[in-house]
Order: structure tokens, then C-alpha cells, then sequence
């Protein structure tokens, strides 16, 4: 991983963002920029489709929200607070959609609205910025997207001033696939919000790694 730079002038250390994932520097990083870690993620159901697909686990959202401020404290982002952190039961409907779609090709019904499933079935949930794949975490999907442009001014938008009491974080997984996709095989999805009622915000470049 790369690590983070840290720059000296006039005796003053200082942090500058360098779009990197953090590795050992997060303490380090949270004291000079400010910021906190992420606390316990309140444990919920995870949800089981009649075709055996499982969606979002308390361990996935833990596992995002947990990388998702490391990455922000990182490059000195002030951190979202862990309750923002929100299972978003409308994304994990489409991803499920998605992962249903019969077709031996992991590709089809992977995109945004308007995306078409091969049986013809009628889209179902809400849009949001995707990431997904073999062995595909939720602390990989939030890699996935600070390393993508497009989706880190989605999902982290660094140009941000306002407060973050009312921004929250959806997030939901699918996990496996017809007609014989793994569990470890997972599309992911998450929005930035405003803790209101679900918005579409999404960017429209995403990659499915088979």
C-alpha cells in the first residue's frame, strides 16, 4: 500500500491528501487531521432470497464503514459517525434483482437504471454506485471506489465543506448469483446522502471484475 505523506514546514507537521488507502498511519493521521474510527455497527437479520441469494451481513456494513473512515482519515477527511452508516434495503433489492438474472454471464443486469435483465423481469430497488466481484468485501468495494475518480467524488466527495452530522452512507451487498455463482462472488452498492428518504446520486462508470 502506499503511505501516506507527510510534510514538515516550519516545524509544523501537516497531512496532505494523496488519494491513498491507509495502512499503518491512521493513528497517526486521525491525531494531526482530527477524526475518529468507526464504532460497533448495531447487529441486524441478513436477508435470504427464496433462490438462496444472501444479501447484507452486519459484518459487510462493519467491514465498509470501517475502511470507508480510514480511507478519510487518511487523506484527512473528517470521518462520518458510525450510526450514518445505514443498511440500505432499497440497494440491496436491485443487487439482488441483478444477481438473479439467470444468465451464465456475470455482466448481465449489471448497471443503472434502465439496464435490462435477460428473462425480461422488471427492475426492482434503487440505483447506486457499484463495485463487485470474486472475493469482493465491503472494505474492498470502498478501496474500489476511492481508487476510482468518478465514484470518490460520489460516494467520499473530498470537496465537501458542510457539516457530516446529516450526511449518511447506504450500503448494501448481494452475495452469490444464478445460476451457480459463489457466495464469495458479491455486488455491492452505496450512495452518499442526506439522511433523508433515498436520492438517485450514482455515477455511471462502474466495473463487475469476474
Amino acid at each position: 500500500m502506499a503511505t501516506l505523506l507527510l510534510i514538515t514546514l516550519l516545524g509544523a507537521t501537516a497531512c496532505t491528501p494523496q488519494w491513498t488507502e491507509p495502512e499503518l498511519e491512521t493513528e497517526l493521521a486521525a491525531k494531526i487531521c482530527g477524526g475518529t474510527g468507526t464504532g460497533t455497527i448495531l447487529p441486524f437479520a441478513q436477508f435470504e432470497a427464496p433462490s438462496g441469494i444472501l444479501g447484507t451481513s452486519t459484518e459487510d456494513l462493519q467491514g465498509f464503514a470501517n475502511e470507508y473512515n480510514e480511507i478519510r482519515m487518511a487523506n484527512c477527511l473528517a470521518t462520518v459517525h458510525t450510526t450514518n452508516f445505514r443498511l440500505g434495503r432499497c440497494i440491496e433489492q436491485r443487487l439482488v434483482w441483478i444477481a438473479e438474472d439467470p444468465s451464465e454471464d456475470p455482466l448481465s443486469a449489471w448497471g443503472h437504471d434502465g439496464t435490462e435483465r435477460s428473462d425480461g423481469e422488471p427492475a426492482v430497488g434503487c440505483d447506486a454506485n457499484l463495485a463487485g466481484g470474486a472475493s469482493t468485501t465491503g472494505a474492498v468495494a470502498a478501496q474500489k471506489w476511492w481508487f476510482s475518480e468518478a465514484h470518490r467524488e460520489s460516494l467520499y466527495r473530498p470537496d465537501y465543506g458542510g457539516p457530516l452530522d446529516r450526511v449518511c452512507v447506504d450500503f448494501a451487498m448481494a452475495h452469490g448469483g444464478l445460476p451457480n455463482a459463489p457466495a464469495t462472488f458479491a455486488r455491492v452498492g452505496a450512495v452518499w446522502s442526506d439522511c433523508e428518504p433515498y436520492r438517485d446520486q450514482v455515477e455511471r462508470a462502474d466495473e463487475l471484475n469476474e
